[in-house]
């Protein structure tokens, strides 16, 4: 079987990236070859791979679905890819699909690992669905009522995506939080209401933390209510946080729980394999606003120059896409 030349991202090092070459074979009969339109960079959690911060005790839970290498490199990695199917099963063929797969300029999968792309849901914007799936997991963690008070400190694009979902639900009052003012623009872009963390209402019902930082979690628990849940959205990496709990943690019964992707949430594991959440996750693209997370392009070739800044400096960075020509 002839094999084409095809061009991947790879973290050779921590800190270091550069762009290899790759052989594809043909796609066989259970399989599709996808040409990449757009990828979309996990801020968070690349960077933590970038920077070579994947805890040696978290290197199978972080694999990526079509990870290829290990921890903590050589590794290619990434999940967020948008492309189109130019070989591959007649219902598929010629179809715009979004696939976990790493940053890569085409790739060969098999057909269950894609999923085609809902009429109204742009290319350029669908390398968000990872974020949404993200984000709708997390909701189904919570569990958020009609009216209740919600606080989500960390306007980064997950954040403001759990937001914007919550806020949508009767009656509700959502407050996006974060440290930096110019998400305040953001903010009312999308409808939301905005705060500085000085500024932000307490005795919320429920409280989603997803600035990875320490002052963010402490923030949590001053403006939890009275048994109130905070959901922890954040991943760590290797880094130790210290936490008041001694205060009032106990004598309000307040309560911390992780929510993270990798599998679908309790309340709804028994009926929603991931890629029905996944699909659910693009549908809910349709909405223009989504748009607003997306707040930079780079070219294919520019990534391990783009990867290496948003690690170094990944404060007010929201998506950044990837564009392939």
């Amino acid at each position: 079987m002839s094999t084409r030349s095809e061009r991947a991202f790879w973290l050779a090092a921590p800190g270091r990236g550069e762009i290899r070459e790759e052989s594809l074979l043909p796609a066989s009969r259970d399989e599709v070859r996808v040409r990449t339109r757009y990828s979309g960079i996990s801020r968070g959690s690349e960077s933590l791979v970038f920077k070579g911060q994947v805890p040696p005790s978290q290197y199978a839970l972080m694999r990526a679905p079509h990870q290829s290498g290990e921890f903590p490199g050589p590794v290619k990695y990434g999940y967020m890819n948008v492309g189109v199917v130019e070989q591959g099963p007649g219902d598929l063929l010629g179809r715009s699909v979004f696939c976990l797969y790493p940053h890569q300029t085409a790739y060969v999968v098999p057909a269950s690992a894609v999923v085609p792309l809902p009429d109204g849901v742009p290319e350029s914007r669908a390398v968000l669905a990872a974020n949404v799936e993200t984000a709708v997991n997390t909701l189904w963690d919570a569990g958020p009522r009609v009216g209740d008070r919600i606080a989500v400190i960390g306007a980064g694009v997950t954040g403001t995506a759990v937001a914007l979902l919550a806020s949508q639900l009767p009656g509700t009052r959502v407050e996006l939080i974060d440290i930096d003012p110019r998400r305040a623009a953001l903010a009312a872009r999308l409808g939301l209401h905005f705060r500085l963390p000085g500024e932000a209402s307490a005795e919320a019902d429920l409280v989603f933390h997803a600035s990875a930082s320490e002052a963010g979690l402490e923030l949590a628990l001053r403006l939890a209510g009275l048994e109130a849940e905070i959901i922890e959205m954040s991943w760590f990496g290797d880094r130790r946080i210290a936490l008041p709990l001694g205060e009032a943690f106990h004598s309000r019964r307040l309560s911390i729980r992780a929510s993270q992707v990798g599998q679908v949430a309790p309340a709804r594991r028994a009926r929603w394999p991931h890629k029905r959440r996944l699909a659910l996750a693009l549908d809910l693209l349709r909405d223009d606003r989504f748009d607003a997370l997306i707040d930079g392009e780079c070219r294919f070739d520019e990534l391990p120059q783009t990867l290496a800044q948003l690690a170094d400096r990944p404060d007010g960075a929201l998506c950044r896409r990837v564009r392939y020509d």
